[in-house]
């Protein structure tokens, strides 16, 4: 048995209105009117109210620190540029969330955290921050660690699964998930689809879990059931290569039908497991990858924007995180569950890359 103790989470500093981030790409991406004006639309059709960044320029129209103070931001930023970006600033947001997540459990000691499972799709670097998280929180240094690159939105259920497998292997193990993401580093410029969508969807943040083999008292949440599936008729539609000057994103406007029609057999291979019924799920924690992804989820398994409530409160208020977002809507539900809840299920759901579709089961454990 593994049961998640505590989320925390965190984001940069400078949080931008989604209009005043669209004043700045229409300005970057140098559009005419026509083009403008459906690129303000698209930005107002997200869902989504107000992102962070680590990049303070997408609050400016001049004086730029990270981009070129030129019209077209050229010399634009090279990956190695980017990746600095991300090596400068990565520990201090990964800290910030954990101590978030520890600080709930004021009788935690961080030498007994066993194993560091580290996140991140939009940098790397070695040795890591895996190891930086190691010296920078004061752990063991024969603490295991592990990390998970470039898998996209979906990668926290990977790690969750490598926590889960940890605690039902050492009933001692406590194993802390560090997700950390700076999309905002890979703004790219050229007036395609694929861009726009990346850059009115996409933004920073981090979110720390603690998984145990031993439930803490108060709010628990118990994995019963994971489930993974391919969409494959939608490989090309979702992808994320590694590019001169940063990393470039496919991202189509069919990926919502293609997660739609692959859904409800993802749901039914899930809940299999468990012998349990859909109507037995009482809460939903539901990557907000967009809003139409939101919608076409709502279509396909009969929801109510209301039982739903989580994914777009987290939409509204950070936009697409990528690996931490699901985990930011997770740690929303926890925060209003009580203990007469005990024992009802969450169906919590994830896209990205393949096009993958993952999918888990929590149970509420409330443990007195």
């Amino acid at each position: 048995m593994s049961f998640i103790t505590s989320i925390g989470t965190a984001n940069p500093a400078a949080r931008f209105p989604q209009s005043t981030i669209a004043d700045f790409m229409v300005r970057a991406m140098q559009l005419n009117d026509p083009e403008a004006r459906k690129l303000r639309a698209l930005f107002r059709a997200t869902g989504i109210d107000f992102r962070h960044s680590v990049i303070e320029d997408y609050g400016r129209q001049k004086d730029f620190d990270f981009y070129a103070n030129t019209k077209t931001l050229e010399p634009f930023p090279s990956t190695h540029k980017r990746l600095a970006l991300f090596r400068a600033h990565a520990l201090q947001l990964s800290e910030k969330a954990t101590h978030d997540a520890l600080s709930r459990l004021p009788d935690f000691s961080m030498d007994s955290i066993t194993h560091v499972i580290v996140v991140s799709c939009t940098g790397m670097y070695a040795p890591g921050l895996d190891i930086d998280l190691v010296k920078a929180l004061r752990l063991r240094s024969n603490v295991q660690r592990l990390c998970i690159n470039f898998m996209g939105c979906y990668a926290a259920f990977n790690a969750l699964k490598l926590a889960h497998s940890f605690c039902e292997a050492d009933i001692h193990a406590k194993v802390l998930v560090v997700c950390t993401e700076f999309c905002s580093l890979h703004f790219q410029k050229d007036n395609s689809e694929d861009n726009l969508l990346a850059n009115a969807l996409f933004a920073d943040g981090s979110a720390a879990v603690l998984i145990e083999a031993q439930p803490r008292a108060g709010i628990n949440l118990k994995p019963e059931s994971f489930y993974c599936d391919l969409a494959l008729s939608g490989e090309k539609d979702m992808a994320w290569t590694v590019g001169d000057l940063g990393f470039e994103m496919r991202l189509s406007s069919y990926v919502p039908g293609i997660i739609k029609k692959g859904i409800h057999e993802l749901t039914a291979s899930l809940l299999s497991q468990i012998q349990t019924e859909f109507s037995e799920i009482s809460y939903f924690a539901i990557h907000p990858g967009g809003k139409k992804i939101l919608e076409a989820m709502e279509e396909a398994l009969g929801l109510s924007k209301k039982q739903n409530e989580y994914a777009y409160h987290v939409l509204r208020n950070f936009g697409n995180m990528s690996s931490p977002t699901v985990l930011f809507v997770l740690d929303e539900l926890r925060k209003h569950l009580r203990p007469e809840d005990h024992d009802k299920k969450i169906l919590s759901v994830a896209f990205g890359p393949g096009l993958t579709l993952e999918s888990m089961i929590l149970s509420i454990h409330h443990h007195a």
